[in-house]
């Protein structure tokens, strides 16, 4: 009977000294970010018509996002859930710390990609609103060598140059090609530097501005230009591309008149 009470004393302790072990060596969930409290409604109000506006012109469809930085904190930004864009309400934005982890996430699925929103606020902070799209007729100019150069007075905000981010150097060979890491999305930041928009080699483009009406009208032009860039390059091999002074001044006329089309833009995409 002793013996087999030591036994049991012995396989009982054995039992506890290896539960606290494993205690000891698993990950410990991290705690959610705090919250910065709630934001501007007319910030959440614009941030889901930015997704629908982007999509009634063509630039984002199933797929891409947008972002703003929390106007109570901008160490957060605000993000819809992993959705449609076209399908965003208010009750889908969510808030995000500039790691691009969740503060209140009760299961809402977040897109993969949402750290290049957090990285390039990291590094911008004159940078409010970010737009990631697949713009069509933008693809083609991050595969071809050929670069983004603005055509016309609306793209004037082009002229610094558009970079092109490679994601194979990043990720230290082939992926597939989604900006899912910190990391990568630091590295995109880093091709982004000063400049307004970015593409990315056979994926699309990120575009920045400071403010939502900023950003998602660079977004449309972005867009705009590169088809008509194309269409001008098919009929001729001499462009007149606007030159940097013509640029600088056509970019701070227009800024003036965003509230223009942005207005008109809201109004219909929150009519549907």
């Amino acid at each position: 009977m002793a013996n087999v009470t030591r036994r049991w004393f012995v396989t009982c302790g054995a039992l506890l000294v290896t539960a606290a072990a494993a205690d000891l060596e698993a990950p410990r969930a991290q705690p959610a970010p705090a919250s910065a409290g709630p934001p501007d409604p007319k910030l959440v109000e614009d941030l889901v018509a930015a997704n629908r506006i982007l999509v009634d012109q063509g630039v984002l469809d199933g797929y891409g996002h947008v972002s703003a930085r929390h106007d109570r904190d901008p160490n957060r930004y605000l993000m819809s859930r992993s959705l449609a864009p076209e399908l965003v309400t208010a009750a889908d934005v969510m808030e995000y710390d500039l790691d691009s982890n969740p503060v209140d996430a009760r299961d809402r699925p977040s897109y993969l990609e949402r750290f290049i929103h957090g990285e390039i606020y990291k590094v911008r902070p004159d940078v409010r609103a970010i737009v990631h799209n697949h713009s069509p007729s933008v693809i083609p100019f991050g595969v071809t060598g050929v670069p983004l150069r603005p055509l016309y007075h609306m793209s004037a905000f082009l002229w610094e140059g558009v970079p092109v981010f490679d994601i194979r150097r990043a990720a230290g060979g082939a992926s597939d090609m989604l900006v899912r890491d910190s990391p990568l999305g630091r590295a995109l930041a880093q091709t982004l530097g000063s400049r307004t928009a970015a593409l990315m080699r056979g994926h699309g483009a990120v575009v920045v501005g400071p403010s939502l009406p900023h950003a998602v009208f660079r977004s449309v032009y972005l867009e705009m230009n590169a088809k008509l860039q194309a269409q001008a390059m098919a009929q001729s091999a001499s462009v007149t591309y606007l030159d940097p002074e013509e640029a600088r001044r056509a970019e701070a006329s227009v800024a003036g008149t965003l509230g223009r089309p942005w207005e008109l833009w809201k109004r219909k995409a929150l009519a549907r």
